[in-house]
């Protein structure tokens, strides 16, 4: 019964929709990512399961333009992930989870207020091959997304620069703990440079006053029908759980904040990553990456690994994806691959995961609408 009070929900929402954005510039968006996964581990454990986001996290939303005249216009966005395999929400606890702001937007740049994708999250193209999803080794790391009560600013690209810059509050009395993100890029049509960085802030007198900090820089040659992608990250957003190693993060990838009692604060990453593709044909784009994760601090918690794949446009909306890839623990690293969405099946015993070579396969669709 609850299945199809949602579903009715959804179809009457769709249908809300349709008829506003005759009038008011009103979208029904999203998107539909399935894929095959197989994964060993040479501890001799399988995975084979059915997931959800590869590519692009399974999502359905709306956005809105109202224009108020004098170059002047509303903007609004609300969007939710879900597990297309399942049904389920991606947050049990909020329907919104990936975005829910309202904003202006002039000739001098836009202002958002609210739950929103930060820098790092939405400029995933510019990193590597795959748009830093599944088969990146940044990916694998963790990759600060979005936080709640955020403002932001993002001014047009002047001359080939644009600028873009976050503040997350907290919104408690006496807190501190300010998240901030922020952006500079620099685009010509053959190269493109740019930094992105997130401070989350420990409350003022915590045992472990150290910034979560997450830098990450990246440069793109783009030729002819294919571009080249250096990017290098430096964070210490990674702790261990009872699952692994690596498996947690000290601030939350889509919420929360840095507690400052974290020894981990103090163990840095650093991040590197080449890789580039190929236009095949205007349907068809091959590519490849390598990747290290060098862990700081000298406890051989680092690991290592690459990814080939291939892309094929069925049309505009529909594409295939296949990947092979690999991801090589050292001594003491408990990382495990990721894609646009965390996988729902995966490996959870430390003996599969710490120390360990995980080689992956996945086949999948994804259809925009």
């Amino acid at each position: 019964m609850n299945g199809v009070r949602a579903l009715a929900a959804i179809a009457g929402l769709a249908g809300s929709a349709a008829a506003v954005a005759q009038t008011s510039g009103v979208t029904l968006y999203g998107n539909i990512d399935q894929y095959l996964n197989y994964m060993h581990s040479d501890s001799g454990a399988t995975v084979k399961s059915l997931e959800d986001g590869a590519w692009l996290r399974s999502r359905i939303g709306l956005r809105g333009v109202e224009d108020l005249g004098g170059g002047l216009a509303a903007k609004f966005q609300i969007e939710g992930g879900f597990s297309d395999d399942t049904g389920a929400s991606a947050d049990a606890t909020r329907f919104w989870d990936r975005q829910s702001w309202v904003g202006l937007g002039g000739a001098y740049g836009e202002v958002r207020l609210g739950r929103q994708n930060g820098p790092i999250q939405t400029r995933g193209g510019y990193v590597d091959f795959t748009a830093r999803t599944l088969g990146s080794m940044i990916n694998n790391f963790g990759v600060p997304s979005r936080y709640d009560n955020d403002l932001s600013y993002i001014s047009p690209r002047w001359a080939g620069f644009q600028f873009e810059g976050h503040a997350a509050l907290p919104e408690t009395a006496g807190n501190d703990q300010f998240i901030y993100q922020g952006a500079f890029d620099y685009a010509r049509e053959s190269f493109r440079v740019g930094y992105m960085f997130i401070r989350a802030l420990p409350p003022d007198g915590a045992p472990v006053d150290e910034d979560m900090k997450y830098d990450n820089v990246y440069f793109n040659w783009m030729y002819g029908n294919g571009t080249v992608y250096f990017a290098f990250v430096r964070s210490n957003n990674s702790t261990a759980t009872a699952v692994s190693n690596n498996a947690g993060t000290i601030v939350s990838n889509v919420g929360g904040l840095n507690a400052g009692t974290n020894p981990d604060l103090h163990n840095f990453y650093n991040i590197w990553q080449i890789s580039a593709d190929y236009k095949l044909t205007p349907m068809l784009r091959i590519g490849a990456l390598w990747g290290e994760i060098d862990d700081r601090s000298g406890r051989e918690r680092g690991a290592s690994g690459g990814s080939i794949g291939a892309y094929y446009d069925l049309s505009k909306r529909t594409m295939l994806l296949a990947l092979i890839d690999t991801l090589r623990n050292d001594t003491n690293g408990g990382w495990r691959p990721a894609g646009s969405a965390g996988l729902k099946t995966t490996f959870t015993a430390p003996e599969d995961i710490n120390g360990r070579t995980i080689n992956g396969v996945q086949f999948g669709v994804v259809h925009r609408f």
